[in-house]
C-alpha cells in the first residue's frame, strides 16, 4: 500500500516541476542582432574605377615585392592594432596606395612613415581614414 503511494507522490512531484516554463537559472541570454556595417558608400566609390581595389594589384614582380615589403614592415610593428596590420597595399607601377581603417592618427602617421620608406616619400597615396572620424 505505501509502495503505489510514494510512486504517486514522487511522480507529482517530479511533473510539478515541470510546468511548461524554463526556470530562470536555465535560460540562455540571446544578445541583441548587431547592425550590419554599411559600406555602401565605399562601395559605390570602388566600382567607379576612380579608386584602388585589391583588384588592381600589379603582377610584375616589383610591385609584388614592394606591396609583401611593406607589410613585412607593418606586422613587425608591434604598436600597430590589428586593424592596422590589415589595411590594404596596392602597387601598380611602383606606386602604392594604403588604403583601409586604422585606430589613430598616429597608426595613420606611422603606415604612411613605412611605406615611403620602402616606396619612396613621393610614390605613396594615403588614403587611410581614421576609424570613427
Amino acid at each position: 500500500m505505501h509502495k503505489p503511494m510514494l510512486l504517486f507522490s514522487l511522480t507529482l512531484f517530479v511533473w510539478g516541476g515541470y510546468s511548461g516554463t524554463a526556470h530562470p537559472a536555465n535560460t540562455t541570454q540571446v544578445p541583441p542582432a548587431q547592425t550590419a556595417p554599411d559600406n555602401t558608400g565605399q562601395n559605390v566609390r570602388d566600382r567607379g574605377g576612380v579608386t584602388r581595389t585589391p583588384g588592381d594589384q600589379g603582377e610584375n614582380k616589383a610591385d609584388l615585392t614592394m606591396t609583401q615589403r611593406i607589410r613585412k614592415a607593418l606586422m613587425a610593428d608591434k604598436s600597430l592594432s590589428t586593424a592596422a596590420k590589415n589595411i590594404k597595399i596596392i602597387t601598380v607601377n611602383g606606386l602604392v596606395t594604403l588604403r583601409g581603417p586604422v585606430k589613430t592618427p598616429q597608426e595613420r602617421e606611422n603606415i604612411l612613415a613605412k611605406a615611403q620608406e620602402v616606396a619612396g616619400m613621393d610614390k605613396v597615396d594615403n588614403q587611410l581614414e581614421i576609424k570613427g572620424h
